[in-house]
């Protein structure tokens, strides 16, 4: 079997890390796996096995003919026999179906607004959905939605999952006291909603002020982050709350942590989530997505609502104040991510579903 996975880009987020992960996994047990960036590279490039054949396209426009010949190329040299196309890249996929119709087109689809899926969405994915053999959605309201709005049978839910990897050098050392630490690992945009974060760390400082925050992700130094970066100096918490950019090295970054969250008004199945768990770090998140699946209140984690400030504070004060409940939701929370979010369950399940079609 001869599989490709594409994706817009190799900058660090959660789309682009299972790309990343779905062709390293794969290139251990299929004849073929390969790697396509469309847009532009990124940090995750480093992460690529040697053994995962990589192309970067360097698409320039929504419809690239140089861009899209040069994928057909690539896919006839290499006898592709599947493109799993994640996220946006599904409509330069589709466009290869048009001109290469021997080749077959998986669709990944990561958005992360599940509450809210549009009537525009379902029309502006509908005819292209006839030029898929099979979609792949990270949570059931994708699925339900698939399955209801689009014009494609083979509709398969598969969780997000994580891969170890020791190759990564460990290069980021975290600001604040060592011990104290509270890390937020999520890319600088709207739906991550960082603001809640910051009143949290406004209420926490007049008692905590040893503590601190760790906001881990890509910038994309727009309004949204400039605000952040306001608000931080406005609130004068610029010796607590440490912005770093996009990091590689997430492995070592989680384990300097003491406690992880996620602050976010909407979700899929944040790829930090699992990260945080298979590192046995204690959590609180909010109630969005396909997270409450995985955090089970107060036995593996705290979940609180969407922009509950003042519970998101009572429940870190919580797990500021016991250690033994920090090591308790950390170990039970590995155990989850170990029993239903590992590489191998969801490789293995995955592949038999190639198999039928």
């Amino acid at each position: 079997m001869r599989i490709v996975q594409v994706i817009d880009s190799l900058e660090v987020g959660g789309a682009e890390k299972m790309a990343v992960n779905y062709a390293n996994s794969l290139s251990k047990r299929i004849e073929f796996s390969g790697l396509i960036a469309t847009r532009a590279e990124g940090n995750l490039k480093k992460q690529l096995y040697e053994e995962v054949s990589y192309l970067f396209l360097k698409k320039k426009r929504t419809i690239d003919f140089v861009a899209i010949f040069k994928l057909k190329r690539y896919c006839t040299e290499n006898s592709i026999d599947f493109v799993h196309a994640h996220s946006t890249s599904f409509f330069l996929s589709v466009l290869l179906k048009i001109v290469y119709p021997k080749i077959k087109i998986i669709w990944h689809d990561h958005y992360g607004s599940s509450e809210n899926i549009s009537l525009e969405r379902s029309l502006f994915f509908k005819i292209p959905s006839y030029f898929l053999i099979g979609l792949i959605g990270v949570n059931y309201k994708l699925i339900k939605w698939a399955e209801k709005e689009l014009n494609c049978s083979n509709v398969l839910y598969l969780p997000n999952f994580t891969i170890e990897n020791s190759t990564i050098k460990p290069d980021t050392i975290l600001k604040g006291v060592t011990g104290k630490r509270i890390l937020c690992l999520a890319n600088l945009r709207d739906q991550k909603n960082h603001f809640l974060l910051l009143e949290v760390a406004e209420k926490l400082k007049k008692i905590k002020s040893d503590w601190s925050f760790h906001l881990v992700g890509k910038d994309f130094e727009d309004d949204y982050s400039t605000k952040i970066k306001s608000l931080i100096l406005s609130k004068r918490l610029d010796d607590t709350v440490f912005v770093y950019g996009s990091k590689n090295d997430v492995n070592n970054i989680i384990n300097q942590a003491d406690i992880a969250i996620l602050t976010s008004k909407s979700e899929g199945l944040p790829v930090a989530l699992i990260e945080y768990g298979l590192m046995s770090k204690p959590v609180i998140t909010t109630n969005v997505g396909e997270i409450p699946f995985i955090i089970q209140d107060e036995i593996n984690g705290f979940i609180v609502g969407v922009n509950e400030v003042e519970m998101f504070y009572e429940r870190l004060i919580q797990l500021i104040d016991d250690s033994c409940l920090r090591l308790r939701f950390g170990n039970y929370l590995h155990k989850t991510i170990l029993e239903n979010h590992s590489e191998e369950g969801v490789i293995v399940k995955y592949l038999n579903w190639i198999e039928t079609l």
